[in-house]
């Protein structure tokens, strides 16, 4: 389990050459995630999502609020945690000069994953991530789909319980994307704890148990697809979002 309690993170910005300004990514963020469950972030660009994953991930310190997993907090567990979690950022760089298999070894070297266990955590990944053409390959010769199916491959060597997963599928074909939506589907059944940020709402509505909708920082609904479409009087998740915000015009 996940749990955020009134998460908030202030930064500051220059207005001019000699002055700054405070402004808030997130505020008084609150929520809780299951195991078991898969819960979506969801809103568009600059609604705090990637900033959120960031503090729970513990790579952004919050301003205030706390996060706890399975009543751990960083303050006094950072390690431990961290050791338990699978965080993908959309930005992360890969090293191109090694091979897939070569990156997934190194990988499980630093999470002190025994050499055994590693290369039975390797068949597993090959396996449900479909990696086989390509596990000996140069990641710099690889596509976009299958440099991200080695991304998420490289998270989850260790097979942590916490999965933060920051648009995971952005800008890959539809396959690709089907494999990696069906394999945190299997992870979901196998208990673990997932949370997804998307911008994509018609993915959401397919993997996610319940959804958090963000905008300009704040959490504007929240519930299973199913209840925020019958609290909008909607048939989507995309409709929903904008009845909720007044409009395409309200973002302009």
């Amino acid at each position: 389990m996940i749990k955020v309690e009134k998460l908030t993170k202030k930064f500051r910005k220059n207005k001019t050459k000699k002055e700054t300004e405070e402004f808030y990514a997130d505020q008084n963020i609150s929520f809780q995630v299951d195991s078991g469950e898969i819960v979506g972030i969801l809103g568009p660009n600059g609604a705090g999502k990637t900033t959120l994953l960031r503090m729970i991930a513990g790579i952004l310190e919050p301003t205030e609020g706390t996060i706890n997993f399975d009543g751990l907090n960083y303050q006094e567990h950072e390690i431990e945690i961290k050791q338990n979690i699978a965080y993908l950022s959309g930005n992360t760089k890969l090293y191109d000069t090694l091979s897939t298999y070569e990156l997934l070894k190194m990988c499980s070297e630093i999470y002190n994953v025994p050499s055994e266990i590693a290369e039975d955590r390797i068949k597993e990944l090959k396996k449900v991530l479909n990696l086989e053409s390509f596990l000996y390959n140069k990641i710099a010769n690889l596509s976009t789909g299958q440099t991200q199916r080695v991304n998420i491959a490289r998270c989850l060597i260790h097979s942590p319980q916490y999965y933060i997963l920051d648009e995971a599928t952005t800008g890959l074909d539809i396959i690709s994307s089907q494999i990696i939506l069906d394999f945190i589907k299997q992870e979901r059944d196998k208990g673990k704890t997932i949370l997804y940020s998307t911008h994509y709402m018609e993915e959401a509505e397919n993997i996610c148990n319940r959804v958090i909708m963000m905008n300009k920082g704040e959490i504007i609904h929240s519930g299973t697809p199913e209840q925020i479409k019958k609290d909008t009087k909607t048939t989507n998740l995309r409709d929903a979002f904008f009845e909720m915000i007044g409009g395409v015009s309200n973002e302009e």
